[in-house]
């Protein structure tokens, strides 16, 4: 790579290369950003680098992620990377693993070895734990996300704040196995209609193929070789495509409905390790349908036309008609296909009776073509051009790290429509940290607001610590109390598990006001959790006020009390050291994937208040202010509110949560 290095010595001190070439460089994740980054890296002279991803390629990977071929298709991510990355640049030391970063052998001491992280994650609960790893172990960390046209870039280093400072709310993202095998939401089956649509009236490929997977992950064994050919030999073969099907059959509509719901249905009824834990899905055949819908969701009294349930029958009948119209216009003019269009009837019409026929299928509740249009027309695909622009910006955040200029470092946001001198890149000063922020604030104390006489000890262990706050091994005990009730180690928890976990809080003795101490040794975490009692009514009142369609609240964990609660924990409990200040609503996330994006409307919308008296504070001009309402909702925004409420439901999409705790550091986060 002397070709690249004299080049790199044109622009940059000797001394600076020099570094480039020393530095021992984390990159986390090898998807969408993770492949242009490791081009990047390459390509600048980076001498060591170690990637990590436990991920394995699917073909729809391959339409933006250029390290991979077909021929790639199954195999771990990180080693085929690791392994185009070497014919780039032969002289780059690579360690490519195919592992989980949140493995307990990658604690503390295995972040400390390196010069910096580059994070180039697709999920909320990675990006937190990598944040507060590199911040126990005093790693820059440079953060990055897209969403569609959007990006932005975050760098992480001493006396900033972290990841986990800013109140985010991402974009919903779903793995493709789950759209094609085992959906368990309506979104699920209306992004499974949408790849219908465009597998059988738009262009064929195979990233639309919704034909049950038998190479489901899940379907593999446990011990499967990454490095193995296997599982892309058994995606490669035995699948027919819905077009090839329905080329065969001419369009022929009761014959794509029998394949859809009732030939396809059984192919996934024949793979019974999927359905250990779940329910089976359903055949439905055309034959049986009736005009009487027996589904306590078919009240339709006093609602519009398009806010009411379709019958099944109803669906299937439009599904046909659909069919018919839309092959039809295909078959009028054969040499352009059809594109998806939320405002084309015959196009509404299909999704919104192919996904509750779906629906149906899998359990799931139906949606009305009003409920489907709304939910169809913020679904967006990732885009390959602005994972290239971010791991640009990446390298050029890292560049600045290296060469100890972090004052020049910047929050970079990459938008779709240009502000102010019409640019589409925009940048603001990186701020101080949060001082409501519970994973790098010196106040570790929070509030855990819970119905005491419902909520068991098992729910707190497994709900708030391990799931909300994404704690790894956590230890619980009543402060003024030596023993603990939970414990990480191995035997004690198995033996809480049956004495104490069936307990609920109040039966444990922990009340209102009562006050835990929370650590996990593994992340370097303590704090305070003090426990507000609130009833069931209460917590949902609460919750729908700020968000009417907020469903059924078990808990929330706030950096302070709304008057009343704060009152009634003061009242019980000895005086805390500073109150925090006033909490806003944190949204939260369900898993997310580098597939599909559902864009939310209002994700990052700020308390008018707040936004207005931290704009005055941080002196923001117009057209930045413009690219950050543009900017990727997953990541950080620059205006900081107060520290979040965050919410967690019982229904699925509430499971991860941006809202975290850390141990007390007497000195600066790096």
């Amino acid at each position: 790579m002397a070709g690249h290095a004299e080049v790199l010595s044109a622009v940059l001190s000797a001394d600076v290369v020099q570094k480039i070439s020393d530095a021992k460089i984390l990159v986390v994740g090898a998807g969408g950003i993770g492949c242009e980054l490791l081009k990047n890296l390459a390509m600048c002279g980076f001498g060591n680098v170690e990637l990590i991803d436990l991920d394995t390629i699917d073909v729809t990977n391959l339409n933006r992620q250029f390290l991979f071929q077909r021929e790639h298709v199954g195999k771990s991510k990180a080693i085929v990377a690791g392994a185009a990355i070497r014919k780039m640049n032969p002289s780059m030391k690579i360690n490519a693993v195919h592992g989980n970063i949140m493995e307990d052998e990658r604690s503390t001491k295995y972040f400390e070895q390196f010069t910096m992280v580059l994070n180039a994650l697709d999920n909320i609960a990675a990006r937190n734990h990598v944040n507060r790893m590199c911040l126990a172990a005093k790693v820059p960390l440079v953060e990055s996300g897209t969403a569609g046209y959007v990006g932005q870039v975050n760098p992480i280093v001493k006396g900033t704040e972290c990841y986990e400072c800013t109140k985010r709310s991402p974009p919903k993202r779903y793995p493709v196995c789950t759209i094609r095998n085992t959906p368990s939401l309506p979104i699920h089956c209306i992004v499974w209609a949408k790849f219908l649509f465009s597998q059988l009236f738009g262009v064929p490929d195979d990233e639309n193929d919704v034909t049950p997977d038998s190479a489901d992950p899940e379907l593999a064994t446990e011990k499967t070789d990454p490095h193995s050919a296997e599982p892309a030999a058994a995606r490669a073969g035995g699948r027919v495509t819905v077009r090839h099907f329905a080329e065969e059959h001419e369009y022929n509509a009761h014959a794509l409905f029998k394949k859809l719901f009732s030939t396809d249905v059984d192919a996934l009824r024949s793979m019974e390790k999927l359905w250990v834990k779940r329910t089976a899905p359903v055949v439905v055949e055309y034959a049986s349908l009736t005009d009487e819908d027996p589904s306590p969701q078919s009240s339709n009294a006093q609602l519009l036309p398009d806010q009411q349930l379709w019958s099944l029958k109803k669906c299937a009948d439009v599904f046909m008609a659909s069919v018919d119209a839309l092959a039809l216009r295909l078959r009028q003019d054969d040499t352009t296909d059809l594109e998806w269009d939320k405002d084309d009837e015959d196009a509404m019409n299909f999704v919104t009776a192919t996904s509750n026929l779906r629906a149906h299928v899998f359990g799931i509740p139906r949606k009305s073509h009003f409920e489907t249009k709304s939910m169809a027309g913020k679904i967006i695909p990732a885009i390959a051009t602005t994972n290239a622009i971010v791991a640009g910006l990446i390298v050029i955040e890292a560049l600045k790290i290296l060469q100890s200029n972090e004052s020049q470092c910047r929050n970079v946001y990459l938008s779709r429509i240009p502000g102010g001198r019409g640019r589409i890149l925009s940048a603001t000063k990186l701020n101080p940290p949060n001082p409501d922020c519970f994973v790098c604030r010196e106040q570790l104390e929070v509030y855990l607001r819970v119905d005491t006489s419902s909520f068991t000890v098992e729910e707190l262990w497994s709900k708030v610590l391990m799931k909300h706050l994404g704690m790894k091994e956590p230890e619980v005990s009543v402060e003024g109390s030596a023993s603990e009730i939970i414990s990480s180690d191995p035997e004690d928890l198995e033996m809480q598990k049956k004495l104490i976990f069936p307990n609920t809080l109040s039966q444990q003795g922990i009340k209102d006001g009562a006050r835990l101490m929370c650590g996990d040794d593994f992340q370097k975490l303590e704090f305070r959790l003090v426990v507000a009692h609130a009833t069931a009514h209460d917590l949902n009142a609460a919750a729908s006020s700020r968000d009417t369609s907020a469903e059924e609240v078990e808990f929330e964990v706030v950096g302070t009390l709304p008057p009343q609660a704060d009152q009634a924990a003061a009242a019980s409990a000895e005086a805390s050291d500073e109150p925090p200040s006033q909490a806003e609503e944190a949204a939260t996330a369900e898993n997310d994937d580098d597939d599909i994006v559902m864009v939310t409307s209002g994700a990052v919308a700020l308390n008018q208040s707040t936004a207005a008296e931290t704009a005055r504070q941080r002196d923001a001009s117009d057209h930045v202010q413009r690219s950050k309402r543009e900017r990727p909702t997953e990541m950080p925004t620059a205006k900081r509110p107060p520290m979040l409420v965050s919410r967690t439901a019982s229904s699925e999409g509430y499971s991860d949560a941006t809202t975290r705790s850390k141990r007390r550091r007497t000195d600066a986060a790096p």
